[in-house]
């Protein structure tokens, strides 16, 4: 029987085995070459942590509702999935078996899907594309979302809060979307050396200066057009807002859980000098804020740019783990932020 990756409780993952049902006529089934581990989203999960505990997302009125009655364990973890198809129903004209895809969908061995379910979005992948860099693409339409939101312009300058792979990425998504200068703010120096090879202009550490001040001096013009953070703290969130310059944009695009406490004063900068805090999360039914950009059109863009080499993700891949293995993970990352930046799960090799 394949196995799944399953959170039994908060900080407790276990491999499970699973059945399968046979196809339907729509259907199709791929087997997994390897997934990729999200530090913000799957950590947060693990640890107990997300705004999900003890509450549901109630995609009706657009609210978090109290629902601690519902059965919350076990779950899966994961949405970076890429694998070959196997199998196909009578009535599906592609994929065809050894193409292969990527899914939004959690850590296992096989995933059978119906090809026109949008809740299971499929991605065709080139055949000649390396799949680990594939499990780049659900993260890469992330980062290239928040750019949009940030409404980047030739000559720009931007401040990119949080280092991890989204970050990163936006680094460099920022210089193809033309900015002019950009700074890179992380605690942990092996990212902020890895994001000045990527393009950063500057690179601080928050817990060695008063960033909102340096990137202030450093921007010109009284701060960043943009700042774009990744990290989920509030604490970055507050700095973040205080390195835009005066009627500027700051992006919300991290993962944040918990109550911001004293880290986010909105009554500083955020009030005194106007500017605007900007969601960004594409998940959910939620819509682009621009016409004629959708979630397809954002995965197809960031797939040609992974695919031509000109965005850089072999360099963020720190760990490749058996997939039998794939529980120690979470703890490492958990433990060890600072030796981990893509995690991968392989599973058995193709053909």
């Amino acid at each position: 029987m394949p196995n799944e990756l399953l959170l039994i409780e908060p900080r407790s993952i276990a491999v499970h085995p699973y059945g399968e049902k046979p196809l339907a006529a729509s259907e199709v089934r791929a087997e997994a070459i390897v997934s990729g581990l999200s530090h913000g989203t799957e950590l947060a999960l693990f640890r107990g942590v997300s705004p999900f505990d003890g509450k549901r997302f109630d995609t009706d009125l657009r609210v978090f509702v109290d629902d601690t009655a519902r059965a919350a364990y076990p779950m899966g973890l994961g949405y970076e999935w890429v694998g070959a198809v196997t199998e196909t129903g009578a009535e599906v004209q592609a994929p065809r078996v050894g193409d292969l895809v990527h899914l939004s969908l959690p850590h296992r061995e096989t995933h059978t899907f119906a090809v026109d379910d949008d809740r299971k979005p499929l991605t065709p992948l080139p055949a000649d594309l390396d799949p680990g860099r594939a499990t780049f693409l659900s993260s890469a339409t992330i980062a290239l979302q928040a750019i949009q939101d940030a409404r980047l312009k030739v000559g720009d300058t931007v401040a990119v809060f949080g280092l991890g792979v989204f970050g990163l990425l936006a680094v460099q998504l920022a210089r193809l979307s033309g900015a002019r200068w950009i700074a890179g703010v992380d605690p942990i120096a092996v990212r902020r050396e890895l994001a000045g090879r990527l393009g950063a202009d500057a690179v601080l550490d928050p817990a060695a200066a008063d960033v909102g001040s340096e990137i202030k001096v450093g921007a010109g013009r009284g701060g960043v057009d943009a700042a774009i953070e990744f990290s989920g703290r509030y604490s970055a969130l507050h700095a973040a807002l205080r390195s835009a310059r005066l009627a500027g944009t700051v992006v919300a695009a991290g993962f944040y859980t918990g109550g911001a406490g004293d880290d986010l004063r909105l009554g500083e900068e955020w009030h005194h000098n106007r500017l605007t805090l900007v969601s960004s999360m594409s998940g959910w039914g939620a819509p682009h804020r621009e016409p004629g950009w959708d979630r397809p059109r954002l995965r197809a863009t960031v797939l040609e740019l992974i695919a031509s080499g000109r965005l850089e993700v072999d360099a963020l891949v720190t760990q490749r783990i058996p997939f039998a293995q794939a529980a120690e993970a979470y703890g490492l990352i958990d433990r060890e932020p600072d030796t981990t930046l893509k995690v991968l799960f392989e599973y058995r090799a193709r053909g």
